[in-house]
């Protein structure tokens, strides 16, 4: 029996209702109908046999019917305003105030509706027992229910509106956290890893040693810890804005274009909270393509904000946990960590008093480009159980308690250094030994090179790239050093 056989043989039995059957060829179907990971995963769930395999023609009629595309709003909308229907589907909605009115308006970003804001309004009841929902993310998947009224919001007819009558947020699973923890003691370190890799839809097999696993994971570090700020420069085809935008809807990714400070931090037109306060991460993708209208004004608020987690917009005061994370493509040729890399990101980040606010630095080309090999196949944690068990470990505090425990600091050493260590460590903390309750649980050696080695080698770049830039930044990180021994 192989190992990789053993390890989803263990999976099975451990998490039994929470493992799915992964396959490439199923989810390529899934990418085709523009389904997240974490939602591919639940509907595998819902119609796979005990084989894990599931009916493709099943899966089809079911998203037709339930999961409608572009082209079918137009019959939706037939069927409200001629049928006097009720139409309830699985869908995306985005709901924001509007300012002068005080209305709920919503829209369907998959479905291009509406084409004016004052013809999909959300009833008040709904907007009430659903706020956290519907309020406090940029975007969220959920069930659905619309119908149409021919007087719309002036009262007159013939100014009609569509009316959100119901909301059912996507959430199929409850988080046992304690129950997770007492399940990864069923694993050894080595196969943990390949647990982890394959429930974010990686095959182990692709991988050719621990050292490119473990940079593979390191991107999930905003997954589990709150306000870790990330820079990662690799080739292009090694999955960055996969892992980023498809595993977690509590992301989000920034793909290109110009961002402004109000959509990062607070619009004061909309009177509305940016990016960082609803997100767990926010991921700047192509970073080379990104451009502010103010490179000063953000650049400034960013200071702050990855420093504190605070900002302050006019006369607003506001708080964020989101991780900030730079992606961004290098050559072959730049690959150099002892040589000035960073004048590859755009011109707002190329300051050293920003660049020391990020933690560390995710060598990217030690992971290989995407092959057919490193796609998951067989049974696997499914992504969207795995994703809110990542998202419920941000509000953990012990592992950091541990950490502090467990660290011997020198005195003198550069407080952002000690902190970016710090939390590298909680983060590898959450996700490699999450069944760590105290100091006494911990293995010195497997924390060293895990969690230890491993931030201080991240932090390590991020102060050499800054050396380079800035010759007053010292090109070295405190002699940081595990308490215990093995």
């Amino acid at each position: 029996m192989s190992d990789m056989t053993i390890i989803q043989d263990k999976l099975r039995f451990a998490f039994q209702d929470m493992v799915v059957y992964k396959h490439p060829t199923q989810n390529k179907f899934f990418a085709s109908l523009s389904i997240p990971s974490y939602m591919r995963d639940w509907l595998v769930m819902r119609f796979a046999g005990n084989d894990g395999k599931v009916n493709m023609d099943e899966v089809s009629e079911y998203v037709k019917k339930n999961i409608p595309g572009e082209k079918d709003w137009e019959l939706l909308k037939s069927n409200m305003i001629k049928g006097g229907q009720r139409v309830r589907f699985l869908a995306k909605i985005r709901v924001e105030l509007d300012v002068k009115t005080g209305e709920g308006l919503f829209s369907l970003p998959d479905l291009g509706f509406p084409s004016r804001k004052s013809e999909a309004i959300v009833h008040d009841r709904v907007l009430r027992q659903n706020e956290e929902d519907l309020l406090s993310s940029h975007e969220t998947w959920g069930v659905i229910e619309c119908e149409w009224n021919p007087f719309g919001l002036s009262g007159k007819d013939k100014d009609g509106a569509i009316y959100l009558c119901d909301f059912r947020p996507f959430k199929p699973y409850k988080v046992d956290l304690d129950f997770f923890r007492e399940m990864r003691a069923e694993f050894s370190l080595e196969e943990w890893l390949d647990v982890l890799l394959l429930a974010v839809d990686y095959n182990p097999i692709g991988f050719l040693d621990t050292k490119q696993k473990l940079t593979l994971l390191s991107r999930l570090l905003p997954f589990v810890e709150k306000r870790i700020n990330l820079v990662e420069l690799a080739p292009k085809g090694t999955g960055k804005s996969y892992l980023l935008s498809q595993i977690s809807k509590y992301g989000w990714l920034v793909s290109g274009g110009s961002i402004s400070r109000a959509r990062l931090f607070y619009d004061i037109s909309r009177r509305s909270s940016g990016l960082v306060s609803r997100y767990d991460y926010v991921a700047f993708d192509e970073v080379q393509t990104i451009s502010f209208p103010d490179i000063n004004e953000v650049r400034g608020a960013l200071k702050g904000y990855l420093e504190t987690g605070e900002f302050r917009v006019g006369d607003k005061f506001n708080t964020g946990d989101a991780g900030l994370i730079l992606m961004g493509n290098i050559s072959d040729n730049r690959m150099n960590e002892s040589a000035n890399m960073f004048t590859e990101l755009p011109l707002a980040f190329q300051e050293s008093a920003l660049i020391d606010r990020f933690h560390g630095f995710i060598k990217g080309w030690n992971i290989p480009r995407m092959r057919e090999n490193m796609k998951a196949e067989g049974w696997a944690l499914n992504v969207e159980y795995f994703s809110e068990i990542m998202h419920a470990l941000r509000e953990e505090i012990i592992y950091r308690a541990i950490v502090d425990e467990l660290l011997d600091v020198p005195r003198g050493s550069d407080t952002r250094d000690t902190e970016a260590i710090k939390r590298i460590c909680t983060g590898f903390l959450k996700l490699f030994f999450p069944n760590i309750k105290s100091v006494k649980d911990i293995n010195a050696e497997e924390f060293t090179t895990f969690c230890l080695n491993t931030a201080k080698q991240m932090r390590g770049i991020i102060k050499r790239q800054l050396h380079l830039m800035d010759s007053e930044y010292r090109d070295g990180i405190p002699d940081i050093n595990c308490l215990i021994n093995g």
